[in-house]
Formats: structure tokens, sequence, C-alpha cells
């Protein structure tokens, strides 16, 4: 019996486009649906939500949630920049649901977040949909690990083609343009997360010997900006070539372990250098004594650490279906098309139903904190 249903479809009428996908999703699954995700690209924001909503209406008695995007995933493609939408439901028996909406209120003299379910004992993810625009999701989501117990969270920020004005988020029959909204999952329905942040380490290990907030002082002892220009100059032509298009620093998840190689970082972008200070400033608060290493990021490693850590998690999983949350900085902009990560989960994992869209900044944990990320591709698993 089919448990899961995915379709997508495009055209510039994109009501109609939602009716489509809706409905044929809808008839993958032999019985009642529990969980419909979705996904709208358009360049007409009214249009957008008109989409959403013809979606919520024809799902209802299923708990929906969507957004808008630049570009949406699902029926094995990735469509980015034109009219199309993408819908993910599920059948999910024995799974409790518990859809929320976030926002914001003034409380002295900071913002505070306020709508957030507590997970009960069941609860074993919630997805998160936010406008990255207005609504603090960094923040928020650095926070969650603690004041949420350790759940996992998994989406991603919302755009849409117009920028800021024409976000929409999409929550149990509304649709809104502020804030976040998601899904409290519990259960045995959920396999997991697999995070794939898609860089290469480059030279060695250091420890950060002096820091300041984001900003790098010291690298073992050294001046943080000269250690970065001896780690060019080291360099092979074709790395170098990567650095000047983008280097990345990756911080040690796990200080204790006796190596630090790919994959055992968190990966953040190096946002600025300052010569006369010696310091370099990173995408994230950096602590002396941490572990950091420099990164490169091209089509290759990205294609080879999702295939490494897919084919991991499948070896361990029976999966039957996924959520896929991508970069929109990925798809056609980091490989030859769009499809490329649904298609590497379709093909390793052996599953046919997985939706998403090209995110603004991708939410997924890794080392068992919940973190945005950027240029990752962030699946959630969900059994055979």
């Amino acid at each position: 019996m089919a448990r899961f249903g995915n379709a997508l479809t495009t055209g510039a009428d994109l009501v109609n486009a939602a009716e489509r996908a809706v409905l044929a999703a809808l008839e993958q699954v032999r019985g009642p649906v529990d969980l419909v995700c979705f996904f709208v690209s358009g360049s007409d924001p009214d249009e957008v939500t008109l989409a959403g909503r013809r979606v919520m209406e024809l799902a209802s008695g299923a708990v929906c949630v969507g957004c808008s995007s630049t570009g949406v995933i699902g029926g094995g493609r990735g469509v980015e920049n034109q009219g199309a939408v993408s819908v993910w439901c599920a059948r999910l028996p024995g799974v409790e649901l518990t859809p929320f909406r976030l926002d914001t209120v003034l409380e002295d003299d900071h913002l505070a977040v306020v709508g957030m379910r507590e997970p009960g004992p069941r609860d074993r993810v919630a997805i998160l949909l936010a406008n990255p625009y207005e609504f603090p999701t960094q923040a928020f989501v650095r926070e969650s690990t603690p004041a949420l117990g350790g759940l996992p969270l998994v989406g991603g920020m919302a755009d849409g083609m117009r920028g800021e004005d024409s976000v929409r988020l999409f929550y149990e029959g509304e649709a809104v343009d502020s804030g976040a909204v998601g899904v409290l999952v519990g259960g045995e329905g959920v396999l997991g997360t697999v995070v794939s942040q898609g860089c290469r380490p480059i030279g060695p290990n250091m420890t950060v010997t002096k820091a300041e907030g984001n900003l790098l002082l010291e690298l073992a002892g050294t001046n943080a900006y000269e250690k970065l220009e001896e780690l060019v100059d080291s360099l092979s032509e074709e790395d170098r070539a990567l650095a000047v298009q983008g280097l990345h620093v990756g911080i040690a998840m796990d200080e204790y372990a006796e190596q630090h190689e790919q994959g055992d970082f968190l990966i953040r972008a190096l946002s600025g250098v300052d010569p006369e200070m010696g310091a370099l400033a990173v995408g994230d608060m950096v602590d002396v004594g941490q572990t950091v290493r420099f990164q490169v990021r091209d089509a290759g490693t990205a294609d080879e650490d999702l295939a490494r850590r897919l084919a991991d998690f499948g070896a361990e999983h029976e999966v039957g279906a996924g959520l896929l949350f991508s970069c929109n900085g990925r798809g056609e902009a980091l490989f030859p098309q769009a499809d490329h990560d649904v298609l590497a989960v379709r093909r390793i994992l052996g599953v046919e139903a997985v939706g998403g869209f090209f995110a603004a900044g991708e939410i997924g944990p890794v080392g068992g904190v919940n973190h945005v990320h950027g240029f990752t591709a962030c699946l959630l698993a969900f059994a055979d």
C-alpha cells in the first residue's frame, strides 16, 4: 500500500498547476493523507498565494504546511526560476502531527519568538519553514537545541522571485507573509536526517588561539590573516582558483576526536578579511581552543559528499520517502543540472517520493546541534 505521493507541475497558470500537482500526489496514496508539504515558485506573489490556498483546499483534512520559493523539487526534477508547484504527501499511521506558527513580539529590549509548541516525549523532529527577511531564524535555530530538548529541526528559509515582498508561508488553510510555520512529527515514522555540506578541507587543522565573536585573530599562535596567506600560497592552481571563488572555514564539531577530516566540521563562509588587523570574519561565533580548517567547495566535492552520506544512511535504514531542502546556490548554479540532488537521493536510497524546494538557507542538525546552513542539502527521511 503506497503511503507517500509527490508530484511537480509547471505552467504560467499557477492555480491550475497547483490543482494538477496536489491531485496527482494524492492519487498516489491509498487511504487518507495525514501530512501535505508543498512549495510554490512564481513571479506574481498574488498568484503564489492563490496557488497555495488551492493546494490546501484540495488537501483539506490533512495537516498542510508550505512556502514560496525561487525553485521547487519533486517528481525527480528540480525546477528553478519559473512557475512550478511541488506537492509531497504522506499517510502516517501512528504518527502524531502538531502544526505551529511562530511570530515575534517585543519584550523589553529584544524580540521574543512565540508560538512554538513544547515537544512531547514521542516527537522526533520539527519541520520548519521561515521568512528570512524578518524572522530571526539564525537566533531561533541556534537556541532551539537546548530549548527544545535536543529536538532536530529540518527545513529551510522561504523566498520569492521578487524578494522580501513576495515571500509567502502556508499553514493550515492560511497564507501569511511573516514569521515561520512548521509541524512537530512524533512517532516511529521518522528515520532521521542527512545533511551534506559539500566541502573539502584544505591545509592543516589549526587551533584558535585568539578570537573575538566571529573574528579569527590568531590561528596556532600566528596572525590569522598571515596563516591564510601561507595556505593560499601553498595550494595547487586548481585549489587556489576554488579558494578565490569562495573560501570557507570548518569548525570542528567534536574537539575530542583524534582526527578531524571531511564531514567532521560545521561549515561557515569566510565573510571578510582585515589585513591590518590580521583578522578573518567567519559566519558564526568562534571560541578560543576550537579546531578549525579551511575548506573549498566545487561540484565534484559536493556530489561526492552527498553520495557518501546518503549511502551511509541507506546502509542502516529502509527509506520510504523524503523531504529535501537544497540551497538555491546548488542546482544549476553549482551542478550541470538543477535535478542533481533529488536524483542522487532517488538513486542511492531507492525512493521516488522526494519533494522539497531550493531554500535561501537550509536548516538541519550537525553533530546533534541545529544550525542554519548555506550551500547544503538537508534531507528528512521517513520509514518505508
